[in-house]
């Protein structure tokens, strides 16, 4: 008698047997359950009739129990000590509900077991074990596995490759994850998604737009979600705003009905992107928020310097009756800072503890010093960090520190200054703040201690850069660059620029180079800080009146941030510019940060 056709797509592997009446009753009763309960039933007939032995009809009932969405992997684990030499099949229909159940670690220890009873694993058996040893960041037995399937001459399969692009990824190793890559014979859409995925892991976003174009050279182009979101997060993190907005309208014309994590992709773009209007559009539009929709959304606001407009949205999360987490109490409690909300911020905060009950880390605490520092209430900021439940870090320290330097209190700034020192502070920028807080109270002595000690250690200031999109191309300038492609013509331009400050009455701010040279070395030195390098490129190459939006690494320099009001103003654009803490919108010769930054 001829097999019913199975219907069922987690059947179709399923070998191929003759079947008694009674078998075909049990599996098309199977195919029907809808509940583990139902499958007992059936459980019990199977025993009834004796055909548990059966290895196709035991197969059945794995796959139920292991891979339904109602299933249970206890029951299925049961079933399958039950069975006589458990085939491959079997072994692989345990990983795989393993792993949808993320018990990462059971589809390793079945693998070991696997090969103890000498049953052979074939091309279906390493996707899901790869993507457990990905998941736990088992490289050695990533590698392990690796060797297994060379062994068994697997590796020219698709699935096992992109597998192992993935898990290489994920596990940190960019090169074997390449080199896997360059292996595969054939590329296909599933194979560059997995390559530039791995990228995106390691935060490797310039690699991710070359990988990009590469696919669309090699004509393996098709708008992919699993791609497209990964550019995004590119866009977000390079500040490539047009490549983004040409992103998102290729998944409006491709994929029907965004959902919510891709919409709350593209708010967190636009919004670190500089365009904040637009993202705020996209968020009133969502048809569905979520917790991370509404986080992202508090958290550009905050950035922005929008502090009553997130806690408006804030508001609404709560209306919803979505339940904030600490990660949205520390964009609520930023954006406070960010617009000196002092009463509400620390409502907030008492909201946090005490009606959610979340327990505060260093990062909501950090945002309640930067709150009272803005204020001038440094008295107030230092006695929190001594009250605070766990131990300061750098962070809030140098928030203190920084709000001394605005305010030039000198006292509490050594106290922060010294903490600062005490955690074994290699940022130069603490030794640089506390040297010209000295320098301005013509404190000579200590200054000059402070700059021997800063010279003695060796200590030298992070590279600075600064990125500039430019017709869907994103252009990153280092300070002193000499070396770009276009130097000479943004140098020229630099000269130009600096010939109308004069006359505007800007003077450079020298106390911001820590090398001992001369005042006009300094000066020279500034002149090429990354910013200008960046401004002065998009104002040959964009057209007049245009926004211009520039990424940096490092915070902005106090020289940076008066230069680029008098050029919001000589050159009459708009100039936002994203810092190491927050936007900066330069129009008419202010800053949205009010100076405070």
């Amino acid at each position: 008698m001829s097999r019913t056709p199975v219907l069922n797509p987690i059947f179709a592997q399923l070998p191929q047997f003759n079947l008694s009446l009674k078998e075909q009753q049990c599996i098309s009763f199977l195919k029907r359950c809808n509940s583990i309960k139902e499958v007992k039933q059936i459980h019990a007939q199977i025993l009834k009739f004796g055909l548990l032995s059966d290895s196709f009809c035991a197969a059945n009932l794995v796959v139920t129990c292991a891979l339904s969405d109602w299933g249970s992997m206890d029951y299925a684990c049961s079933i399958f000590h039950q069975i006589h030499q458990p085939a491959t099949f079997l072994f692989n229909t345990l990983i795989r509900g393993h792993v949808k159940d993320t018990n990462w670690e059971q589809p390793l220890l079945l693998y070991c077991q696997m090969l103890r009873n000498g049953v052979d694993p074939d091309n279906f058996t390493y996707p899901p074990l790869l993507k457990a040893s990905s998941r736990l960041s088992a490289l050695p037995e990533g590698m392990q596995i690796h060797g297994h399937v060379f062994k068994l001459g697997l590796q020219g399969d698709v699935f096992v490759q992109n597998s192992l692009i993935n898990m290489y990824g994920k596990c940190g190793n960019i090169e074997l994850a390449s080199h896997v890559f360059r292996q595969t014979l054939q590329t296909s859409v599933a194979s560059w998604s997995a390559i530039i995925a791995a990228h995106a892991t390691l935060g490797m976003w310039w690699d991710c737009l070359e990988l990009f174009r590469d696919m669309i050279k090699q004509g393996c182009w098709r708008a992919e979600e699993s791609i497209l979101v990964t550019l995004i997060s590119a866009c977000t993190h390079l500040g490539a705003l047009d490549l983004g907005r040409s992103i998102h309208a290729s998944l409006l014309r491709n994929i029907s009905g965004l959902n919510v994590i891709v919409e709350t992709s593209l708010i967190d773009m636009y919004v670190n992107c500089g365009c904040l209007v637009r993202g705020l559009s996209l968020f009133r539009k969502m048809p569905e928020k979520n917790h991370l929709s509404y986080s992202a959304m508090i958290s550009g606001l905050a950035m922005h310097g929008h502090g009553r407009k997130a806690l408006e949205v804030f508001d609404q999360m709560l209306e919803q009756g979505l339940v904030p987490d600490d990660v949205v109490y520390v964009g609520v409690l930023s954006a406070c800072s960010q617009a000196g909300l002092v009463d509400e911020g620390f409502q907030c905060f008492d909201r946090m503890k005490y009606e959610h009950g979340i327990e505060p880390t260093v990062q909501h605490y950090g945002c309640l010093v930067d709150l009272l520092g803005r204020a001038g209430l440094l008295n107030e900021a230092l006695e929190l960090i001594k009250s605070m439940q766990i131990k300061p870090n750098d962070v809030v320290w140098r928030s203190l520190l920084s709000a001394c330097r605005v305010h030039g209190n000198m006292e509490t700034g050594e106290v922060a200054a010294r903490n600062l020192f005490q955690l074994n502070s290699q940022n130069p920028s603490d030794y640089l703040v506390l040297s010209n807080m000295y320098a301005k109270a013509q404190k000579w002595d200590d200054f000059a201690r402070i700059r021997t000690e800063l010279a003695s250690k060796g200590l030298t200031q992070t590279p600075g850069f600064s990125m500039v999109e430019v017709e869907r191309k994103v252009k990153k300038f280092v300070s002193q660059d000499m070396l770009h492609p276009q130097c000479d013509g943004v140098h020229e331009m630099i000269h130009q620029m600096e010939w109308q400050l004069r006359f505007d009455g800007y003077s450079p701010d020298t106390s911001q180079v820590l090398l001992g040279v001369d005042e006009e070395e300094k000066r020279e030195r500034l002149k090429y800080h990354s910013q200008k390098l960046a401004i002065a490129f998009a104002l040959i190459h964009t057209s007049k009146g245009s926004p211009i939006r520039i990424t940096r690494n490092l915070r902005m320099c106090s020289d940076c941030h008066t230069y680029t009001k008098y050029i919001s103003v000589i050159y009459e654009r708009e100039i936002i510019v994203k810092d190491r803490n927050r936007f900066h919108h330069f129009k008419d010769g202010t800053c949205s940060c009010r100076d405070y930054w």
